[in-house]
């Protein structure tokens, strides 16, 4: 060992009249690293609450906390992230999980405090809020941990480079336009299984999905069986909440797209091909489902209309051991959907596989049978049970403009294009209206005109009163058409039907819109008179809306139905109407006007209808 000499420890003295380097925080603050990892911050305007931080967490320091003053809304919960600094190692895998991108790690890292439980809080944004938030009952303000300079919060955030997510989806094969314009091929090919897995795989299982699904369908559990590649056991989750999976694996509205996390910064999770994907994937749904109806109750109900309303009902009331009788005049089931969208969206084969496993579970249909002339809904109320209405909106509406009555009805024609004789088109037709109809006629007709006019210039346009940012039509319908050569005319509405000397449709004339809604947001457009503009065409389809038809309804009986100020049948929580014993759902009762949301009030009903039973109640 080295010997010390006697005179070392008079070094130090140089160091008697120098400042000593303590830090002394937070009256002088010493820069942390550029990438230091500290307090959390969470941008509150982008959180949706999903918590797949706190699922994530392997130390399980967050905790989703209810946040009372927020209101949960489509895609977002009224819960934020809660952090507990005694158990967070700062591994910044809840910032690289976050979908929207709210959470991130500041470089803000001291705090000292006598309280533990002042190191347990729910982080905000530094824009929103200069102190660190607090759960009711601690500390409210910290003070002493933030130095509210803007460098402090340049730490750690997600990079959708190195995300712990897919932000983009699986693409879905699709017959390309150019093909598809030619002929009434089903656009959309599907998943494979390996497309269907990797798709599956992006899943964050936060279940924002579940909550937007009017039907609350398992969404998250039916992909990780696809994950897992059980189909089987898919399809029965499916089952659960949902009898036409084949169907809304084609045409659902996707609420539960819009509100998936991963659309923030991504894509959605493309749950309707996956929903698909397994109906299409099972080819005998008899034999994976297993399913078998309960013990006869002796009850007897009567369905109304074989769309997705009337078809869930039946579904869910045969499994409750009812005898169920469906009525509908069409020639097979599925409702409107087996005449409103076309080939290509929708195959005839599609809807037959989800109607006949339905029947094959005991409930009897009447195809071919008109309700009202075939039979009245007198006797129907007299010797059933109980009643369900789910007749849809089968009446085509129409502008009732100058010579409207050379247009044909959007209905008419698609009915016949899909399950009767297909129309003789002209070479420019004229589409009216702006919504999804309207795009599935104006499609449709454009594949006629090719099939029709091969070696022919044809043209088909739209005119609707609505503008791009208000048309109804999905933007997902809107593009389709594009692509596919569509002319759009938006925020023109008709005038006048321009006949020619023979009394031929020649053209449209229509006004310039100066606005469709009112103060109150109700519908009454109003038009620049002045302003005007003539379509050329040959023929003219009015596509701007359906109605019901409640003429099978006694005069007596109907004046006994209540309805609600957008005219709606009205119906209690248990789905029954102002008439006891006869319940209704679907488009005669919500204004969403689609398969899921006609689902949802099945379910309502079928509950309904069980308890209405247990009490007893008879028809009057």
């Amino acid at each position: 060992m080295a010997k010390r000499s006697l005179l070392s420890p008079l070094k130090s003295v140089r160091y008697l009249f120098k400042k000593p380097k303590t830090l002394r925080y937070p009256f002088e603050l010493k820069e942390p690293a550029q990438r230091y990892r500290g307090f959390h911050l969470n941008d509150w305007e982008k959180c949706t609450g999903c918590g797949n931080c706190a699922d994530i967490c392997p130390n399980e320091a967050i905790n989703m906390v209810e946040i009372s003053e927020l209101e949960p809304k489509l895609g977002e919960k009224n819960e934020r992230p809660q952090l507990d600094y005694g158990r967070c190692c700062f591994c910044g895998l809840c910032v690289d999980i976050c979908p929207p991108g709210s959470l991130r790690l500041s470089r803000d890292y001291f705090h000292i405090h006598f309280d533990t439980d002042t190191f347990v809080f729910i982080p905000k944004d530094e824009k929103t809020d200069k102190e660190k938030f607090l759960p009711p009952g601690k500390y409210s303000v910290l003070k002493a941990s933030l130095s509210h300079r803007k460098e402090d919060y340049e730490g750690f955030a997600s990079d959708l480079r190195y995300t712990l997510f897919e932000p983009e989806r699986v693409q879905m094969p699709e017959v390309p336009p150019e093909e598809r314009k030619l002929s009434f091929i089903e656009q959309v090919i599907g998943y494979n299984k390996e497309e269907a897995k990797r798709e599956a795989a992006r899943c964050l299982e936060c279940k924002l999905c579940e909550e937007a699904c009017p039907a609350h369908m398992k969404i998250s559990e039916y992909i990780q069986a696809i994950y897992e590649d059980k189909p089987e056991e898919s399809l029965k989750k499916i089952f659960e909440d949902n009898p036409i999976p084949s169907i809304c694996g084609r045409i659902c509205m996707r609420y539960c797209e819009d509100a998936c996390s991963l659309r923030l910064r991504g894509e959605a999770l493309a749950i309707r091909w996956l929903k698909r994907y397994v109906a299409d994937t099972i080819k005998d749904y008899e034999t994976a489902l297993e399913l078998s109806p309960a013990e006869s109750t002796g009850k007897k109900i009567a369905v109304i209309g074989a769309g997705p309303s009337g078809l869930a009902v039946a579904y869910f009331l045969v499994l409750s051991g009812h005898k169920i009788l469906v009525f509908d005049d069409l020639p097979g089931g599925g409702g409107m959907l087996r005449i409103g969208p076309p080939l290509y969206r929708l195959p005839i084969e599609s809807i037959d596989k989800d109607v006949n496993y339905i029947a094959s579970l005991g409930v009897e249909f009447k195809f071919s049978t008109n309700v009202g002339q075939d039979l009245l809904f007198e006797d129907l109320l007299r010797d059933y049970d109980a009643l369900y209405l789910g007749i849809g909106t089968t009446v085509s509406r129409s502008t009732k403009v100058k010579n409207f009555e050379k247009c044909l009805l959007a209905l008419d024609f698609l009915k016949d294009n899909k399950i009767g004789e297909k129309r003789k088109v002209g070479k420019e037709v004229i589409v009216i209206g702006g919504g999804n109809v309207a795009m599935d006629v104006a499609r449709e007709t454009l594949r006629l005109q090719n099939m029709q006019y091969p070696d022919e210039k044809v043209s088909t346009k739209t005119v609707s009163l609505e503008d791009w940012d208000i048309m109804p039509a999905t933007e997902e319908e809107i593009e389709e058409a594009k692509v596919e050569g569509i002319q759009f005319n938006p925020g023109w509405g008709p005038k006048e039907v321009n006949l020619d000397e023979k009394g031929h449709v020649k053209g449209l004339l229509c006004m310039k819109v100066k606005s469709v809604f009112d103060d109150q947001g109700k519908f009454a457009p109003t038009f620049y008179e002045k302003e005007e503009m003539l379509l050329e065409g040959d023929m003219i389809i009015e596509a701007i809306g359906q109605a019901p038809d409640f003429s099978f309804i006694s005069e007596k009986l109907f004046d006994k139905l209540e309805f609600t100020e957008m005219r709606k049948v009205k119906v209690d929580e248990n789905g029954m109407t102002s008439i006891p014993g006869v319940f209704a759902g679907g488009d005669i009762v919500n204004t969403n006007l689609d398969a899921v949301t006609a689902i949802a009030d099945a379910k309502i009903a079928s509950e309904g209808i069980n308890r209405y039973f247990i009490k007893g109640i008879k028809n009057p």
